[in-house]
């Protein structure tokens, strides 16, 4: 048992030591770093696979690892746990005891000043009261006690710096908060994407079911979001010479609050970094891509456009894949109507270029769009009760033979092709999406605030240095007075050999004679300065 409790007591100190908690921080540091290297689950889940799949057994390896999950790994929890644990331990008894170091007195003037690794003599005909008058009136702002000594000697104690002790705990605490206030928000927050035409596509913040994807905070269930609507009337993007997006600006009008009842539509321009922020919530512009527009003329005459966005596979060129569906217009029968369904896949190339038949993209803007599609015919099992991706058709149907691809052709802008049937296909071009998402979190402005905070307490613990003075005015047989001054830095002595000899000038130089030197001379001794 005695062995036990000693273990548990060895390993509570050695936690709750300051190396320690050093040490995680460390940890914690290095932990982040596969966040910010490796695509994320949570952002991107096609990055991912698409890591996976590229790196072979290297990427199952880091996937085991969580290395895709960083900030939802065992491991970096237990950082961030023991992290916690550490700080209170650590920070709790210190501050305990710099609370009990505020309210002491200085400490008393040492027997032998000249010990210390700052000394200075000089001898007065001062008494030794008006000598430490003189010491307290040029100690303002030390804090200070006057003693006497049973020889008839006066003393002064000062010390100065504890607001460096004061910078490292405001330093230690706003850490600790800035790990509760990303934990809490964590928990309170929540963060959806949305994929919005447009053209006037809207987007309203009622529900889980209004994204494309959400991921909710742990005391988060969807049913209380923050309301607010967008509708996003136009988009524009400039690029460089190379391809690289120099600028994505979206003009959107929204509705929050007040708005929502009486119907009024504000503007703002949205754009990469500028979030827009109402409700509590705040709106990113993240990106954009292409919709491609397909006009289906079935053989009763009656038409169908889709306007399905399609997904980017190449984010240089913004060359696009995608799957646009259609049902059949006026076919009472499901079973009929299922037969005869359509799907519309291939690439998207916003500026097309053609090698032979081939057709790729060649700059992300829309110059000159093309696309290379697939026609399927058949069932497109949208109604088996499956999920099904917008992006794709489901490539089960067509190894059952339940869908069956009717054509493969290449069409530009304003192009179209002829099925078997006799539907008409017809390319009508391109319209722009833009991707939304809404971050909320509650603990923002603690964050920042807790941020502040650590930089101001780092820059004051550093910048501060503890020290200490001591005077003792010594009366003589002869009537003269022997003032010694004494210094000592508590911490890092940088800098404070010259801050002591200029304060022991003041205090000795032009009103004293040396004790046992011209009187001309003022001996002075600063045995241990750092450079």
């Amino acid at each position: 048992m005695r062995t036990a409790l000693a273990f548990l007591r060895n390993t509570w100190r050695g936690l709750t030591a300051m190396r320690t908690a050093l040490t995680l921080l460390f940890l914690l540091a290095l932990g982040a770093m596969p966040g910010a290297l490796l695509p994320q689950r949570s952002l991107n889940s096609f990055k991912v696979d698409e890591y996976i799949a590229d790196n072979g057994w290297w990427g199952r390896f880091l996937d085991r690892l969580q290395f895709f999950d960083v900030y939802a790994s065992f491991w970096f929890s237990a950082i961030y746990v023991l992290l916690f644990v550490s700080l209170v331990g650590c920070l709790l008894p210190r501050t305990w005891e710099y609370f009990k170091q505020m309210r002491a007195k200085p400490v008393l003037t040492p027997r032998n000043l000249a010990r210390m690794p700052h000394h200075a003599s000089a001898g007065t005909t001062a008494s030794p009261r008006d000598v430490i008058e003189r010491a307290e009136r040029r100690l303002k702002g030390w804090r200070t006690v006057t003693r006497d000594e049973p020889d008839g000697a006066r003393t002064i104690s000062a010390e100065r710096g504890f607001l460096r002790e004061t910078g490292n705990l405001v330093f230690h605490f706003s850490l600790l908060g800035l790990l509760i206030a990303f934990a809490l928000g964590k928990m309170l927050g929540y963060e959806g994407q949305v994929i919005v035409q447009a053209n006037g596509g809207q987007f309203c913040n009622s529900g889980v079911y209004n994204y494309d994807t959400f991921r909710p905070g742990l005391r988060v269930d969807g049913t209380r979001l923050n309301q607010f609507c967008v509708r996003v009337d136009d988009f524009d993007a400039t690029y460089l010479h190379n391809g690289q997006a120099e600028s994505f600006h979206a003009a959107i009008h929204y509705q929050s609050g007040a708005d929502l009842e009486n119907g009024t539509w504000r503007p703002y321009p949205l754009e990469v970094n500028s979030p827009l922020r109402t409700a509590g919530d705040r709106l990113y512009l993240l990106g954009h891509g292409y919709t491609p527009l397909f006009t289906v003329t079935f053989p009763n005459g009656e038409t169908r456009t889709g306007a399905t966005q399609w997904r980017p596979v190449n984010q240089v060129t913004l060359a696009s894949e995608g799957a646009t569906k259609f049902d059949p217009p006026n076919v009472p029968d499901a079973e009929q109507r299922r037969k005869s369904q359509l799907a519309i896949t291939g690439l998207l190339a916003p500026t097309a270029v053609f090698q032979g038949e081939l057709l790729d993209s060649a700059f992300p803007a829309a110059n000159d769009p093309a696309v290379a599609i697939d026609v399927y015919r058949g069932d497109l099992g949208t109604d088996s009760g499956r999920g099904q991706s917008i992006f794709s058709i489901d490539q089960k149907m067509v190894q059952d033979g339940k869908l069956t691809k009717v054509a493969r052709q290449n069409l530009t802008q304003g192009e179209q092709l002829t099925l078997d049937d006799g539907t008409v296909i017809r390319f009508d071009g391109v319209r722009d999406w833009v991707s939304l998402q809404v971050s909320h979190d509650p603990t923002q402005v603690w964050v920042l605030l807790f941020s502040v905070l650590v930089i101001l307490g780092l820059a004051v613990s550093l910048s501060i240095k503890r020290r200490r003075v001591w005077v003792r005015a010594t009366p003589q047989e002869d009537g003269r007075t022997v003032v010694e001054v004494g210094g000592l830095a508590r911490t890092d002595q940088a800098g404070y050999g010259e801050e002591f000899t200029a304060l022991s000038r003041d205090l000795l130089a032009d009103r004293a004679e040396p004790a046992d030197r011209p009187a001309d001379a003022l001996a002075v001794r600063a045995d241990k300065e750092d450079s």
